[in-house]
């Protein structure tokens, strides 16, 4: 199976080594490592997530109706043999029996007899049913398969998307510590100019409101990183208590202002690579099968059968060789069966194999709208987030030196707490802001070359 699990890896530089090993637990690898990469959790979630692992078995189950589909080409063979016992209290000596053909003269209340025999049966035509069968099964074979992959690329997806939001809430956690020590700072310098008259106690109580807020932040903060934590920990089927982390890679700007591909371009690249697209042209080219195998029920069916078999009973004069040499019978025999009026069945079946192909057209068409809507959302946010970065670049720095400015006027008394307040307030969304833009960017980029078979593996 193809998997494209470098896709987000790539840009993030997720190949830092980690630290932490593995152990073996019957067979399987049990994770004790604290630190995990992006590639290491898609890794883990390939081999371990429930989901794939149901997809693989319906995959093996589809190989198995291939390997009976072409099984039943083949001639059946098959032996039976029967014994009996028989009791007669009241046997008169001038009756005779016949068993299997065979006249018995002895005269025993007690008898046995057994019969052997093999069968053998071969379908030679049937209207191409069996042959169009094989051709069903092995398709279903490649949709399955192309349904795993489906599954596969979907838990990337997601995984991709909590690894990402977990970086973003890591560097939002850092600006955030950060703003608490300017908070704290300006708390500090707010008592010492209370202490020699400059500032009232009202003013100071907002500098400690605000570094009050600073740290709820945080602590909000770090929940939704544990949060999302958790989340990825479920998704790769990790049920164990061991600490779980991610490595957090250093990113550049430069990544989040990358070229974003045209959007027709990944669309048609998707069209003709996506295993979702793959499984639905699969389906309508399953439904043309199912035409001719509903069309075969007007076709007379040709079968051979052949058979060979013996007997013995202890009533009979000859010994048990003799009398399987002697009893031994054979056969063979052509069968035709030609429908001529099946109460409209096979009419409907072709119906049904007909409307269940316009269906599947349906769905193919539903398939290729949901990807376009998929990419150009995508492409849409990465052109977006990508415009808000920029602005937030700008906007970040404009607050920085402004910010600055009002620190200054404040340690000197030539500004109010409230204009304070504000720039830091207005400061910490900029930064927020620009966190956001840039790891949505770089998200969405990179879905968009996934999407469009730039980043495999």
């Amino acid at each position: 199976m193809n998997k494209k699990i470098l896709f987000l890896s790539a840009a993030l530089a997720l190949t830092t080594s980690v630290q932490g090993q593995t152990t073996q637990d019957s067979g399987q690898a049990t994770p004790v490592r604290s630190l995990w990469t992006l590639q290491e959790c898609i890794d883990y979630a390939l081999q371990h997530n429930i989901t794939l692992q149901r997809a693989r078995l319906q995959l093996q189950s589809a190989k198995e109706d291939v390997s009976q589909s072409k099984s039943a080409l083949l001639p059946s063979l098959s032996a039976s043999t029967s014994h009996n016992v028989g009791y007669r209290p009241w046997q008169d000596a001038g009756i005779t029996t016949v068993t299997n053909g065979t006249v018995n003269t002895k005269i025993d209340k007690t008898s046995y007899n057994g019969s052997y025999g093999l069968n053998a049966q071969w379908t030679v035509w049937n209207g191409g049913r069996n042959h169009n069968q094989v051709k069903l099964n092995q398709l279903a074979e490649e949709q399955a398969e192309l349904e795993t992959q489906v599954t596969a690329n979907s838990i990337q997806e997601q995984i991709a998307q909590l690894y990402v939001q977990i970086l973003y809430l890591v560097e939002a956690v850092k600006v955030s510590e950060e703003s608490l020590k300017t908070s704290q700072k300006n708390e500090e310098r707010g008592k010492e100019m209370v202490e020699v008259g400059k500032m009232s106690k009202a003013d100071l109580a907002q500098l400690t409101a605000q570094r009050s807020t600073d740290e709820y932040n945080i602590v909000s903060a770090q929940t939704q990183v544990s949060n999302y934590k958790l989340q990825l920990k479920q998704l790769l089927e990790i049920t164990d208590g061991s600490t779980f982390d991610i490595v957090v890679p250093a990113t550049t700007d430069e990544q989040a202002l990358a070229e974003v591909p045209a959007l027709m371009s990944v669309y048609e690249q998707a069209l003709a690579t996506r295993p979702e697209i793959q499984s639905a042209e699969m389906a309508v080219k399953s439904s043309d099968v199912s035409i001719d195998i509903a069309k075969a029920g007007r076709m007379p069916t040709v079968s051979l059968s052949a058979s060979a078999g013996t007997s013995t009973n202890s009533l009979a004069n000859n010994g048990w060789g003799d009398q399987m040499k002697f009893n031994f019978n054979s056969g063979a025999g052509v069968n035709v069966s030609v429908p001529i009026f099946d109460q409209r069945q096979t009419r409907t079946n072709v119906a049904k194999a007909r409307l269940q192909r316009e269906n599947n057209l349906l769905a193919l068409q539903d398939k290729q709208k949901q990807l376009f809507q998929t990419i150009e959302n995508y492409w849409l946010d990465a052109t977006t987030n990508q415009q808000r970065f920029r602005a937030a670049l700008a906007t970040v720095e404009s607050e920085q030196q402004s910010y600055s400015l009002l620190q200054e006027k404040f340690n000197v008394g030539l500004t109010n707490i409230v204009e304070l307040m504000t720039g830091k307030d207005r400061l910490l969304q900029a930064e927020q802001n620009r966190l956001q833009a840039k790891y949505m960017t770089i998200l969405n980029l990179q879905m968009l070359r996934f999407y469009g078979g730039e980043l495999k593996n």
